[in-house]
C-alpha cells in the first residue's frame, strides 16, 4: 500500500479526512485482491466511535449494499469472545470458579480422567485443556431444519479425545469453548442465547447482534449472504450452522455493535452507564494467563496477545467457509478494531487492513538484531526438523487431514528458516531459544525438555496455536518416501504380469495364483492410494465438516480390502520361500512387494484410514 507520508512518520488519527481517504483505499485493495464481494470495518477510540464503513454488498442480486449499523456479518470464533466474557461474569458474582474442575459444574457432560489433574475453566479460556481437534462430519450443518440443537446432547455425542495433560500446551479447542457455553447455561439456569442477549448484548445496546440459529426472523433484511467464487463470477452459498457448538462460533453482529462490544472492553466493562464487567475483571481478562515464553505474546483469558509495530494488541479472529473476521484491541492506546468480510480470502484481507492501520498511524522503527554471542550460534542445529500443530486429531479420520499440516525449520549460516524461495523467512537467534526475522518484526519461541531436546515450537504469529516436534511417524515426508518406494514396487509387479503372460500361463497352478494375486494386489493398492489423495484431498470443507459423503464412507471399504489381500499374498510369500517358487530373484521380488502392501496398510492404519472412525 503506497503511502504519502515520510517513512517513519506517524499519521494524524484524528484527522477525520484523512483517515477516512487512508481506509477506503486500504479496503478497495484488499477487497480487490481477495476476490470480496463485501466487507465492513469499524474503529474506535478513547471510549468513542472514530470511523465506521461498509464496502461492497450484502446482496449482490438485489444490489444491498453494506451498512455499517445494520448489516450482520457471521463472525464465527470471534463469538467465543461473548463466551469467554458471560464466563468472567460469572467468575466475578462467585457463582464459577477458574480453578475448580469443570465436573463441578457440568450437570448433562461429564469429562472423563483420563489425567490426575483436572480439566479447570482456566484451562477453557486459555485453550490449554488438553482436547484434541475434531469435526469432520459433525462440526457445522448447512441445514435449519436440524436447528435447534442441544449443546449438551452434541457435546456429550462428539466428544474429543484428552491427548495432553491439562495445562500443558496450547491447543485451539472449538470443544473447549462450547464447553464453557454449556457451563454458562447449566449453572446460570438460562439458555446460552438468553444468557448472552441478556446480559451482553441488552446492556451494550447491541440491537443488530444475535448467537441465536437461524437468525431471528425479524434480522434475516439484514442478513449478509455469503459468497464464493466460481468461474470469475460470485456465487450465493447456504450459511453455515454451529448448531450445538454454538458457543464456539454462532454469532452475527453489526460492525457498530461490535464496537460497542470493543468500547466495553477497553473501558474495563463499561459502556455509557452500563457496567457488563467489573474493572478487576477485565483487568484480569485482559492479563497474561498462559505463557509459552514470557518474552512471546502470551494467551490471556479468552483473548491471544500479538505484538504489532511494539504494540500489545489482545486479539480474536473467527473464519468459516464463508466469512473471516478480525478484532484487534490496543488497550495502551485505547483503540480497537473490528474487520470482517464475505467470501475470498478475507482472512489475509483483515491480516493486511490491520498491518496497514499500524504502520501508517503507529510505524514500526527499524528493528536492529543484538550481536550473537558464540554459543547461541553453535546451539541453532538442534532446532532443525519437522514441527506439526497441536491442535489435530489423534483417534478418528480427522486425523489424516493434518497429513500435510506441517512446518519445517532448516538451518543455514546459523540462522533458522521457514519456507523456500519467495516465501522463505530467516530467523536469527537474539536468546536462548529465541529468535528474531531478519528484516522483520516476528519473533520465534522454542521449549526443551530437562535434557535440552526440542519439544515445542511457538511463531508468535500463529497464537495461539503452537507446534511440536513431529515423531518419525507422523511425519510426511517420511510417508511419502516409504509410498513412493512401494508404488515403484507395485507398478513393477504390474509390468511384470503384463509382459510374462504366457510364462505365468504356463506356471504350476499355486505359482499362477500367487502371480496373479500379486498383480491383484499391487493394482489394489495403487487404485487406494489414488483414490485416497483425489477423494480426501479433494473434498469440499463445508462437505467435510456438515456430513459424511458418500464418495468417503464407500471409499472406505478400499483399505479393509488391502488389508485382506496383504494378508493373503504374505501367506502365499511364506509358500513361495518355502516350495522355492521361481527364482531367489524373483522370489525376494515378491517378498518385497509383500512389504510394500504391509507399508501401505500400515500408512492406513496410522492415519486411521482403516475403518469407519468418526468422532
Amino acid at each position: 500500500m503506497p503511502s504519502d507520508k515520510p517513512e517513519g512518520l506517524a499519521a494524524d488519527l484524528n484527522d477525520a479526512t484523512e483517515l477516512t481517504a487512508f481506509i477506503d483505499r486500504v479496503m478497495k485493495s484488499q477487497m480487490d485482491d481477495f476476490k470480496i464481494p463485501g466487507g465492513v470495518i469499524s474503529i474506535v477510540k478513547d471510549g468513542k466511535n472514530l470511523f465506521a464503513k461498509g464496502y461492497g454488498h450484502s446482496n449482490l442480486e438485489e444490489g444491498k449494499l453494506v451498512d455499517p449499523e445494520t448489516s450482520l456479518f457471521r463472525i464465527a470464533s470471534t463469538t467465543k469472545l461473548f463466551t469467554w466474557t458471560a464466563v468472567m461474569q460469572m467468575v466475578e458474582q462467585g457463582k464459577l470458579d477458574l480453578d475448580t474442575d469443570v465436573n463441578t459444574y457440568l450437570k448433562t457432560v461429564k469429562i472423563p480422567k483420563t489425567y490426575p489433574q483436572p480439566i479447570t475453566l482456566r484451562h477453557l479460556l486459555t485453550h490449554t485443556a488438553g482436547f484434541e481437534e475434531g469435526g469432520v462430519g459433525y462440526q457445522i450443518t448447512t441445514d435449519p431444519e436440524k436447528l435447534p440443537v442441544s449443546i449438551s446432547k452434541t457435546l456429550a455425542k462428539h466428544m474429543p479425545a484428552l491427548v495432553r495433560p491439562p495445562g500443558e500446551m496450547l491447543s485451539y479447542s472449538n470443544y473447549g469453548a462450547s464447553l464453557a457455553g454449556l457451563i454458562v447455561e447449566e449453572v446460570s439456569g438460562i439458555a446460552y442465547n438468553d444468557y448472552i442477549q441478556k446480559n451482553i448484548f441488552d446492556p451494550l445496546g447491541m440491537k443488530y447482534a444475535t448467537v441465536q440459529e437461524p437468525i431471528p426472523a425479524s434480522f434475516e433484511p439484514y442478513a449478509m449472504l455469503g459468497y464464493a467464487q466460481e468461474n470469475d463470477r460470485f456465487v450465493t452459498k447456504p450459511p453455515t450452522f454451529e448448531g450445538g457448538f454454538r458457543p464456539a462460533g454462532s454469532g452475527s453482529v453489526s460492525a457498530l455493535d461490535m464496537a460497542r462490544f470493543m468500547i466495553a472492553h477497553l473501558q474495563d466493562g463499561r459502556y455509557g452507564d452500563q457496567q457488563i464487567l467489573k474493572p478487576e475483571t477485565a483487568r484480569l481478562m485482559h492479563s497474561p494467563a498462559f505463557q509459552f515464553d514470557k518474552r512471546l505474546p502470551a494467551m490471556d483469558l479468552g483473548f491471544y496477545e500479538m505484538k504489532m509495530n511494539g504494540l500489545r494488541i489482545i486479539s480474536h479472529g473467527g473464519a468459516d467457509t464463508l466469512f473471516n473476521t478480525g478484532l484487534y484491541l490496543v488497550p495502551d492506546k485505547q483503540i480497537g478494531i473490528f474487520v470482517s468480510y464475505s467470501g475470498g480470502d478475507g482472512g489475509a484481507a483483515a491480516a493486511g487492513v490491520a498491518k496497514a492501520f499500524f504502520d501508517r498511524y503507529f510505524p514500526m522503527q527499524e528493528v536492529k538484531l543484538p550481536p550473537t554471542s558464540a554459543n547461541l550460534e553453535d546451539s541453532v542445529q538442534k532446532y532443525a526438523g519437522s514441527y506439526q500443530f497441536t491442535r489435530r486429531n489423534h483417534t478418528d479420520i480427522d486425523k489424516f487431514f493434518s497429513f500435510l499440516s506441517q512446518i519445517s525449520i532448516t538451518v543455514s549460516n546459523n540462522q533458522l528458516s521457514i519456507g523456500s524461495g519467495a516465501e522463505q523467512r530467516v530467523y536469527a537467534p537474539i536468546g536462548r531459544d529465541l529468535f528474531q526475522e531478519v528484516g522483520g518484526t516476528h519473533q520465534m519461541g522454542f521449549r526443551t525438555d530437562a535434557s535440552g531436546k526440542v519439544t515445542y515450537l511457538f511463531l508468535d504469529e500463529l497464537n495461539p496455536m503452537p507446534l511440536e516436534r513431529t515423531p518419525l511417524l507422523d511425519q510426511s515426508k517420511f510417508w511419502l518416501l516409504l509410498l513412493g518406494i512401494s508404488v515403484v514396487l507395485f507398478i513393477s509387479i504390474l509390468i511384470g504380469f503384463a509382459f510374462r503372460r504366457r510364462e505365468i500361463k504356463a506356471m504350476p497352478k499355486p505359482q499362477k495364483w500367487a502371480v496373479r494375486l500379486s498383480a491383484a494386489t499391487a493394482a489394489w493398492a495403487l487404485a487406494t492410494c489414488v483414490a485416497t489423495f483425489f477423494i480426501l484431498f479433494n473434498m469440499d470443507l463445508l462437505d467435510r465438516l456438515s456430513r459424511i459423503p458418500l464418495p468417503l464412507a464407500l471409499y472406505l471399504f478400499m483399505p479393509i480390502i488391502l488389508v485382506g489381500l496383504t494378508v493373503a499374498i504374505m501367506a502365499l510369500s511364506v509358500m513361495a520361500w518355502k516350495n522355492k517358487y521361481w527364482t531367489v530373484l524373483k522370489r525376494v521380488h515378491y517378498t518385497l512387494v509383500v512389504l510394500a502392501a504391509v507399508v501401505m496398510s500400515l500408512f492406513f492404519y496410522h492415519w486411521n484410514l482403516l475403518g469407519w472412525q468418526f468422532g
